[in-house]
């Protein structure tokens, strides 16, 4: 039986205009118990606390001050202060438990090495090399939707390994131009090592006693937690240099050979690893280890949380099947009968499916938190702030906010619509965060989603098992159901 909540009242002295001072800003939740219980569980267990404006809450872990914010006026105020401020920029210090893993690439990375990362790559998620993925983005969920063929019957089964498993093929490739073959084994070293490693790095993270080196190391983690790095890394390493040096080669043949493909008007496709090693060789000379950092980056970041957004998307789509069947609608007007590939005219017209997905991040953002570590005193609503506290933008509780989304828990994709937004605070919704730090890859992820989606949806009837009230999720690195997604498809048309 769950423990009854406790009967909290906003003292006098924890609202704004009283006194703004840290002292006087009380800790809204009790943290005696907050290490042997999930941070997100717990803030979502205090449901009644985000009633309250201004909407705060600060609590100790050891020495550690914590600040939650959940109310866009607090985010972003004039002057910026937290997401699109150029002074904050630093993440908390939970992300060095992946810097054995991803170094300091952009994710993890601060200062002038994360300004000239940022600025070197950029150019490579423009819209026309973003073209070039299209391909993969199909060919990938077109396997998935095979294999997705035999499930096809009413049979009761958990759709979420099998579009993780896509979205990793899909980065895999389009990051390192290699294909690893998750769909086809699942069991593969490459693909335990890569889930091991993060649920290692988010076990250390919720256990503060684990933090320590020598207590990580002491528990026995270590070992496991080094092993799968050895294999990551020696995957990325070797990829890169079988990569550069067909690069090197190229260039010495450039103008002197024709390959297959260019003969028949084709242009080879570049993956992100092949714009590394041009950007390195044109405007920075990167190392071997800093475009490993950046395309391990990008294999972690890249596909969890797509694959998160589009097991979302399918869970409440199931629930509802009266937004299904107009999804169904407009990718018939779409594409009729045909089993063609999705091209990027397609992605234009698919409105509707593209506001399904922006709610579906809107009530289960993949990103439960956005964390900044302060570099220096702020000022918000009227509390003073201290250098070195944390403050966590509770993504999941912002995106509920009812001043800007009436009726929050309700699925209603026609928010999005643009009569809809236009008086809708720029920051009451940021499922790729915002400002500076925003994620580069928000429109690589977009066009993925879409398109994994879209392939789905033209093939299948989808029928969630699970109700919303009944659902248990984990605000682990990525928002996911506690016990995946378990739901039954139909073929829509005679196979």
């Amino acid at each position: 039986m769950a423990p009854p909540k406790p009967k909290l009242r906003p003292p006098e002295s924890c609202r704004a205009g009283k006194d703004g001072s840290w002292s006087t800003l009380r800790a809204c939740v009790s943290t005696s118990d907050f290490v042997y219980i999930q941070m997100f569980q717990r803030i979502m267990g205090l449901g009644h606390v985000w009633t309250w404006r201004p909407s705060f809450a600060r609590f100790w872990l050891g020495p550690r001050p914590f600040v939650f914010l959940a109310h866009a006026p607090q985010i972003e105020v004039a002057p910026p202060v937290i997401l699109s401020s150029q002074k904050h920029l630093d993440k908390s210090r939970d992300y060095t438990f992946l810097h054995p893993w991803l170094g300091t690439g952009l994710l993890t990375s601060t200062g002038s090495k994360w300004h000239s990362r940022r600025k070197l790559l950029t150019p490579a998620f423009h819209f026309k090399i973003l073209e070039d993925f299209v391909e993969i983005f199909n060919n990938q969920s077109i396997k998935m939707v095979k294999l997705l063929e035999k499930k096809a019957g009413g049979e009761c089964f958990d759709i979420f390994p099998y579009i993780t498993l896509c979205t990793l093929d899909i980065i895999c490739e389009t990051a390192m131009g290699c294909k690893i073959g998750a769909q086809d084994n699942s069991e593969s070293d490459y693909v335990k090592a890569v889930y091991r490693i993060g649920a290692l790095v988010q076990h250390r993270q919720a256990r503060p006693w684990l933090q320590p080196d020598i207590l990580f190391k002491l528990s026995g983690y270590q070992k496991e937690h080094d092993a799968c790095l050895k294999l990551l890394h020696d995957f990325s390493y070797e990829t890169i240099r079988n990569r550069r040096k067909e690069y090197q080669e190229s260039k010495k043949n450039k103008g002197q050979e024709v390959t297959e493909d260019e003969a028949m008007g084709k242009k080879k496709r570049l993956a992100f690893l092949d714009l590394l090693l041009e950007y390195s060789d044109g405007v920075s000379r990167l190392t071997d280890e800093d475009i490993r950092e950046e395309v391990d980056t990008f294999m972690f970041e890249g596909h969890d949380t797509t694959a998160a957004a589009i097991n979302w998307t399918l869970y409440l789509l199931g629930c509802h099947p009266e937004i299904q069947a107009r999804v169904h609608e407009e990718l018939d007007g779409i594409f009729g009968d045909s089993d063609r590939p999705v091209t990027m005219a397609d992605l234009r017209e698919m409105k509707l499916t593209e506001n399904c997905i922006k709610e579906a991040l809107r009530l289960f953002p993949s990103v439960p938190f956005i964390a900044r570590e302060l570099r220096e005193d702020v000022v918000i609503s009227d509390y003073h702030i201290p250098s070195g506290t944390t403050v966590l933008v509770v993504t999941y509780r912002l995106h509920r906010d009812p001043e800007q989304f009436p009726n929050p828990e309700v699925f209603d994709p026609d928010r999005f619509l643009p009569e809809n937004c236009k008086t809708r605070h720029p920051y009451a919704y940021v499922p790729f965060s915002a400002g500076p730090r925003n994620c580069i890859g928000q429109k690589f992820a977009q066009m993925e989603e879409r398109i994994v989606l879209s392939n789905v949806l033209r093939r299948f009837r989808v029928e969630s098992t699970v109700r919303r009230e009944d659902l248990r999720i984990l605000g682990e690195l990525i928002l996911r159901p506690e016990n995946g997604n378990p739901l039954k498809l139909y073929p829509r048309k005679a196979q």
